[in-house]
């Protein structure tokens, strides 16, 4: 039942995002494709935080890695004469379609998680944290000096905006789809092993470093097709794009709506991308001095953030997925058990 109603609601979300492509003027349009990208983003992300427990915060770093690799790809080549006259001859000449972009985006991101999860995942806690920070650093400095590919800090602009409503969401059901299934087969068991008790986890069998590694690069590899998204759908991209703000967002949607639970990601990314846009207008509307409260958006989100991890620690969600609390909600309470010792006398 809860397969053919998982396919059921993928069919309907792509039926629904099909007709408000239609209908919608372009700002609600870009409003829903930006909380598309951000499940996409928060989702993948859980896979490593919340259900390994690895806390990584390079997230930033493969979704520039995609963001450029489907611009450098996707870019007409007169446009590539103009806008990159140095990039190299095979590289100027090709042009490949949008689909494929994101694939070499994907593969490239989840290579550089490969290689560089081979040595940082052998670190934990903090250290591990530090480490993928690092690499969002690294990345952020090669985009800003590799001239010649990314044009610097000038970045890169004037790319097809091939990314809809359809492309978003189609991609956003595929990511949650196979997340789903990875975290319900015997990996995610071996995730949750590890994220548990490591030494118990290795003991009964499971190859706890293949197990952290592969959750890593397959995270890399869906946070790379979410930056190929972001790319063709604001159509400009620079180095300043992809900072630790950026990271932050991402970490406050599955911290807000429950580490180790996927419909919580999704929860907290719906609120966090609509949170913003309510508040844009009060950050314009309302003054302090004379000056508008420009930044207001990321101090509520900074005090929400502090609220659950003080009042609900485990996130909105916890660890429960969505259908698990409706199971909970329908089921009627069971009648309190009979006093032993009072049946007993009587």
């Amino acid at each position: 039942m809860r397969r053919w109603s998982g396919w059921l609601l993928a069919l309907v979300i792509l039926a629904l995002a099909g007709a408000l492509q239609i209908t919608l003027n372009d700002y609600y349009q870009r409003v829903l494709a930006v909380i598309a990208i951000n499940i996409i983003l928060a989702v993948s992300l859980n896979l490593t935080n919340g259900f390994t427990g690895d806390f990584s915060l390079g997230h930033a770093a493969f979704m520039a890695i995609g963001a450029y690799t489907s611009a450098v790809l996707t870019l007409p080549v007169r446009t590539k004469a103009v806008v990159l006259p140095e990039l190299p001859r095979w590289l100027g000449q090709l042009e490949v379609p949008f689909v494929l972009a994101l694939a070499f985006g994907a593969l490239l991101a989840a290579l550089v998680a490969l290689l560089v999860g081979t040595p940082v995942l052998r670190l934990r806690g903090h250290y591990l944290s530090v480490a993928t920070l690092g690499l969002m650093v690294i990345v952020q400095v090669v985009a800003l000096n590799w001239q010649p590919i990314t044009r610097g800090a000038r970045g890169i602009n004037g790319l097809p905006p091939f990314t809809t409503l359809l492309w978003a969401y189609g991609l956003m059901v595929l990511t949650v789809a196979v997340i789903w299934r990875l975290v319900n087969s015997p990996f995610g068991r071996d995730m949750i092993a590890v994220r548990e008790d490591e030494l118990a986890a290795a003991c009964r069998g499971v190859r706890v470093f293949r197990t952290r590694l592969l959750a890593f690069v397959i995270s890399a590899a869906f946070a790379s097709v979410a930056g190929g998204l972001w790319a063709h759908l604001i159509t400009a991209i620079t180095p300043a794009s992809f900072s630790f703000l950026l990271t932050f967002n991402v970490v406050a949607m599955v911290v807000i709506g429950g580490m180790g639970s996927i419909s919580g990601s999704i929860a907290g990314a719906v609120l966090l991308s609509v949170l913003p846009e309510l508040l844009r207008r009060v950050e314009t509307s309302l003054a302090l001095g004379g000056q508008p409260l420009y930044g207001l958006s990321q101090v509520v989100i900074a005090l929400l953030m502090l609220a659950v991890m003080i009042f609900r620690p485990g996130g909105l969600f916890g660890r429960s997925e969505l259908p698990d609390l409706l199971t909970r909600l329908r089921r009627p309470s069971a009648a309190p058990l009979a006093n032993p010792r009072t049946s007993s006398s009587s």
